[in-house]
């Protein structure tokens, strides 16, 4: 039995937790934590919880599909197409997997091939950084629900690709292969950022948390009691990490080079709420402040990290967590815009190559898409969450099937989870796309409340903590463009209601660097490539 619970809906009701206590459980106020793969034995409990649940985010044995079908009927190519294309899937991941299983949905009847580098068919990452690192569930079950058997796909682990031949129409392998498509979907996502400097990454002791193999050693490395764990850097992961280190009772310092925990993604008010949150808990927190070099001793074990400030921390773990790496090098020489900022698309996941033309045949889901949003100013922006591979992964498959009139729009809203220090974080919308915020709602003293962003006027995100109920609210508020700040009267209004400086990083244009050298002699020559760094 494989349970998959949506936490981008879940609003930490708990009638889970209480109608199937061995398998769901409550961290804190809101925060739902579960067994991906539980015994079949408890398989009339955990239906009964997923029925009971009252927002129906709670699925057994499948992956749930938010979209329909659109109306109207396919053009005789589209359904010729259904019946004897060729699409291939790059990247077994969560996007790619869903993909599938929609292209299947919408009704194609062709060869479908998925391709990914890891050995283990697709796997459900949220856990790895919590249940698992805290020993609730091991990494095997995390795997996702029946795909294999659903979706009749040829799948292709373990080798990863290294080439996209875009005129001959073909996917190069490592171990030599090619595999040909008429249709290609790319979703290789992305992975940990290395520490820089490769031989004190190789040290005993120092890890990094995106895979299933990275989550298994790092907490065989927890189990084994470390005097001191060293988290570097304050985003989601690390703070996640550090959180699982105090519910194990281990010393953690962790160290962040801004000037709080989050406030890379949050901002920097919210950002000094989750420093607060962290030092009550127990963790050494150090902002402002960065790691230079690692130390490790005669055996090649970590034994203390240096920092910018002069100090050092002694430590026999230290975890990694400096954001992701988009997995692009394949495409390199594809003629795609692709970069460290991801592959460029349109809002129907179209691929987009260098020349700043739209693709009819390649496609981009999850986390290495860029793609422009109407709500943020038609921005581009890559968003590393949950909610956005599925979705965006639904609307790629839907359109590499369905004609131009038929094509959706990937118009969903950003939304993400954390959960850590027995705190639900959730937020919808982009906050760092704001200037002001005011908390409309609870307490921050009590870490329990609602904070809105405004940008010019009007809404353009919203965070909880513990207080998830109100998210779906103030996502409609969102997508009307509704002023900032907010004019209503407010359930629960407890804070100043005068907005304030957010706080939010400088924004950083994503194309910065890339270098475009255009070749030809007349304009109907002329074709733009990207030059690879140097």
């Amino acid at each position: 039995m494989r349970v998959l619970i949506d936490l981008t809906r879940c609003q930490g009701y708990g009638q889970c937790a209480f109608l199937a206590p061995d398998v769901f459980t409550m961290h804190g106020d809101e925060a739902v934590l579960y067994d991906p793969d539980p015994d079949d034995a408890q398989r009339e409990r955990v239906l009964r919880a997923a029925a009971a649940c009252p927002v129906q985010a709670l699925h057994v044995d499948r992956m749930a599909m938010r979209h329909r079908t659109a109306s109207g009927p396919a053009t005789r190519d589209g359904a010729a197409f259904r019946r004897d294309g060729r699409i291939v899937i790059v990247g077994a991941s969560l996007a790619g997997a869903r993909a599938a299983a929609v292209l299947r949905r919408e009704g194609f009847t062709g060869s479908l091939t998925v391709i990914g580098d890891e050995p283990h068919p697709p796997y459900d990452r949220p856990p790895l950084s919590k249940r698992v690192l805290s020993g609730g569930v091991p990494a095997e079950h995390t795997l996702l629900p029946r795909l294999r058997e659903e979706i009749g796909a040829e799948w292709l682990l373990g080798t990863a690709a290294t080439g996209l031949d875009l005129a001959a129409r073909r996917v190069r392998l490592a171990d030599g292969r090619e595999v040909g498509f008429d249709r290609v979907l790319i979703a290789t996502g992305t992975r940990a950022r290395p520490w820089p400097d490769p031989a004190e990454a190789a040290l005993r002791g120092v890890h990094v948390l995106r895979t299933m193999e990275d989550a298994a050693g790092l907490r065989e490395a927890l189990a084994a009691g470390p005097r001191r764990v060293l988290v570097i850097g304050g985003g989601f992961t690390g703070s996640e990490v550090a959180s699982v280190c105090r519910d194990l009772d281990l010393p953690v310092t962790l160290v962040e080079r801004g000037p709080s925990p989050l406030s890379g993604a949050l901002g920097g008010v919210l950002g000094e709420v989750a420093a607060g949150l962290q030092r009550a808990h127990g963790v050494d927190l150090r902002c402002g402040v960065t790691v230079p070099s690692l130390e490790g001793d005669a055996d090649g074990r970590l034994r203390r990290a240096h920092l910018s400030d002069g100090g050092t921390v002694d430590a026999e773990v230290a975890v990694v967590a400096l954001g992701a790496v988009r997995n692009v090098e394949w495409l390199r020489g594809s003629g795609l815009a692709a970069g460290v900022w991801g592959v460029a698309c349109d809002a129907g996941c179209r691929a987009v190559d260098a020349n700043g033309l739209v693709t009819d045949d390649v496609f981009v889901a999850g986390d290495i898409a860029r793609f422009p949003h109407p709500v943020f100013q038609y921005q581009f922006m890559s968003l590393e969450h949950w909610g956005n591979a599925v979705d965006q992964a639904e609307i790629a498959a839907h359109n590499m099937v369905s004609d131009q009139t038929r094509r959706w729009p990937h118009l969903s809203l950003p939304v993400f989870w954390s959960t850590q220090f027995g705190v639900n974080i959730k937020s919808v919308g982009v906050p760092t796309f704001a200037d002001e915020i005011v908390v409309t709602q609870g307490s921050v003293a009590e870490r329990r409340f609602v904070a809105v962003y405004g940008h010019r006027g009007r809404i353009t995100a919203a965070v909880t903590f513990d207080q998830g109920m109100w998210l779906e609210f103030y996502r409609r508020l969102i997508e009307r463009a509704a002023p900032f700040p907010p004019d209503f009267p407010h359930v629960d209004r407890r804070e100043d209601p005068r907005p304030v400086p957010a706080g939010a990083p400088e924004r950083i244009v994503a194309a910065a660097g890339a270098t475009v050298v255009v070749t030809g002699h007349d304009p109907s020559e002329r074709r733009a490539s990207l030059a690879p760094g140097r």
